[in-house]
């Protein structure tokens, strides 16, 4: 079953462009390069994952419950580091996991984060080299460059189903070269690169409907070895206009290094 939902793809310009994050030393204001809305049709994968595995397309989901009962504070994120390392080991394989950056994201004009709406991939190849050193050092970093290593974000619901602003992605091999743009991500104490995404309308979108806070999704944001990086977006989009929850994730970014 198709749904329509709103997008905001990137535009191609001759110049670099760059998000600006808690510009000013003001957190949550972010400062956004041009985007173009556009209507697209978006897949419902919850009765088939034909397409929706992390082997064949890049991102998988899966059922699993956490145990931790609050995402306040910071006592919960041992627990639930562990809980990804096991699912992450269990579900794409991994031999070691860094679990380094938790976002709580929150549909709410006054939050800190909210839903990332901007079709993108998280790194570029020069962020994510970069990336690596800021979580290893140069020499741990260069030992894992020697192999197979990844970064993967894990994204849960928190509080209840999604049922506005769901997770939205593109299948990867109707994603053409020439679609990726090249994005400055702007940090008060660092810089990062990303990769946006423009228009095309060979692009399959695919979601899960009603994901629940015992659900999760993986999906490669990048890897030294090819594996495609895929590109993403909450969809403005409503599932039931009679319920009124207000959307609520947690997105966790994680380096995993793979068997040699």
């Amino acid at each position: 079953m198709a749904q329509i939902a709103t997008v905001n793809y990137h535009v191609h310009k001759p110049e670099q462009q760059a998000f600006v994050v808690d510009a000013g030393g003001i957190t949550g204001k972010l400062i956004s390069p041009d985007l173009a809305p556009t209507q697209v049709r978006v897949r419902d994968v919850r009765a088939a994952h034909a397409g929706a595995t992390f082997e064949k397309g890049s991102v998988g989901f899966t059922t699993f419950p956490t145990a931790v009962a609050s995402f306040a504070g910071k006592d919960w994120q041992h627990a639930y580091d562990a809980e990804l390392t096991k699912l992450l080991e269990t579900e794409i394989g991994a031999q070691e996991v860094i679990v380094f950056d938790h976002t709580l994201r929150e549909d709410d004009p006054k939050a800190d984060r909210a839903p990332a709406r901007n079709v993108h991939s998280d790194y570029s190849v020069e962020g994510a080299e970069k990336r690596l050193i800021d979580i290893l050092g140069e020499d741990e970093a260069a030992e894992w460059a020697k192999g197979h290593f990844a970064f993967v974000n894990v994204w849960r619901p928190v509080g209840a189903p999604i049922n506005s602003a769901p997770l939205g992605f593109i299948r990867p091999a109707t994603v053409a070269d020439q679609d990726w743009i090249l994005l400055d991500l702007i940090y008060p104490n660092r810089k990062g690169q990303i990769m946006g995404i423009a228009a095309n309308p060979r692009h399959d979108w695919f979601y899960m409907s009603q994901m629940t806070p015992d659900e999760v999704t993986f999906f490669n944001i990048f890897d030294n070895r090819g594996r495609p990086s895929i590109a993403h977006s909450a969809l403005d989009m409503i599932e039931d206009p009679n319920i009124h929850t207000v959307r609520r994730s947690i997105e966790s970014r994680t380096l995993v290094r793979y068997a040699a």
